[in-house]
């Protein structure tokens, strides 16, 4: 019997330990073709199953991709290709603490129960491995990289079940992009410090982002609606890009702000310039988070889990002023837009806080006679 490749397609696939498939050892083109094989099975039969430890954050693994991929559709940034994620992992424990670490260990293996858990806490205690490797491997973590400015965990114990409502005041913070950037835009509450992204416009993955731009008019009624909707005492638009719709928006507005953005506009503030108030921004904006001081609605919704992805892609980035902020490198796909909106519009709130300016409470319209 003469064997012929045509007559055998790829139905199941396990990819083992892909937190190891990276760039240099092939791995990312040995998930390719595994993927373009499973394409061509027939009737669209085949299916592929990842096994994997938590990935490095960075490293671009193919499990790291996966990780990416899966948190899109659950955005709803991407299109549902079927893909079922399951991963089961420790709460935050405290390594130190013995008890703490066992428990973290039992809800990670999940019904792997012929795990020896003492062993696994010896191993870690013994310093062969270092402290991120052991969240990963023996926890299921997903840990922060070394230069991440946000830890997730100080992020997440800020949500609050908190929404805006019409007539809160608040202040706004836009940054603008084109094609590859994404564009968002984000109120801070000035009671509270509560962070409520508005629309976050970010360009699909796959053959979809094609020469795909923003939508700007439809950008511009978001804007329009927010300044309409809430009391904005300030608000900070990044100029680039945008240089026609800030001057629009600064012309039409700036007689209901406060606080203008620059000496030059009422709503631009080009964050290409001012280094030093930006990187005290964003030491101020970082501190508040690490002590709990400002607030969110968590991931609950879309928008909320697009913000969470951004906060997190956000990297420390140190210069001669202090601590500032940026992307994995210039062209990264990792995008950080609305981490940027959301520190113009606590910056916007800080300003507007220090100037001691307060907003007149508007008239009823009722008139009383006496």
């Amino acid at each position: 019997m003469r064997w012929r490749a045509a007559d055998y397609r790829a139905t199941f696939v396990i990819l083992n330990e892909t937190h190891h498939w990276i760039q240099a050892n092939q791995g990312h083109e040995m998930a390719q073709t595994i993927a373009g094989n499973v394409g061509k099975s027939r009737g669209g039969g085949g299916r592929t199953m990842e096994i994997t430890n938590a990935p490095l954050p960075g490293e671009e693994s193919v499990a790291e991709q996966t990780w990416h991929a899966w948190s899109k559709i659950a955005e709803g940034k991407a299109r549902d290709s079927g893909m079922y994620y399951d991963s089961v992992e420790s709460p935050p424990v405290d390594l130190a603490d013995p008890d703490q670490l066992r428990a973290g260990i039992i809800a990670a293996r999940g019904d792997a129960d012929w795990l020896d858990v003492e062993w696994i806490v010896s191993t870690i205690y013994s310093g062969v491995m270092p402290r991120a490797r052991s969240q990963r491997m023996f926890l299921n973590q997903l840990v922060t990289a070394e230069d991440q400015l946000i830890d997730p965990a100080d992020w997440d114990a800020c949500a609050a079940d908190e929404v805006l409502t019409p007539g809160d005041e608040i202040t706004l913070g836009f940054d603008g992009g084109k094609s590859d950037d994404a564009t968002a835009l984000v109120a801070v509450r000035v009671r509270d410090r509560l962070i409520v992204p508005l629309g976050v416009w970010e360009k699909p993955d796959g053959p979809s982002g094609d020469g795909w731009e923003v939508d700007r008019q439809e950008v511009d009624g978001a804007v329009r609606n927010a300044l309409e909707r809430y009391a904005v005492s300030a608000f900070f638009a990044d100029v680039a890009l945008w240089e026609s719709f800030v001057d629009a928006w600064s012309e039409d507005y700036r007689d209901r702000l406060l606080i203008k953005a620059s000496a030059r506009s009422a709503v631009g503030r080009d964050m290409r310039g001012g280094l030093q108030e930006l990187t005290a921004a964003n030491e101020r904006l970082v501190s508040a988070i690490e002590n709990h001081q400002v607030r969110h609605g968590g991931d609950g919704s879309p928008l909320g889990r697009t913000l969470r992805r951004h906060v997190m892609n956000a990297r420390r980035r140190p210069n001669r002023f202090g601590l500032s902020f940026g992307k994995d490198s210039r062209e990264s796909p990792r995008k950080v837009d609305a981490y940027a909106a959301t520190l113009l519009a606590d910056l916007a709130r800080h300003r507007f806080i220090e100037s001691g300016k307060t907003r007149a409470p508007e008239r009823s319209g009722a008139v009383y006679f006496f």
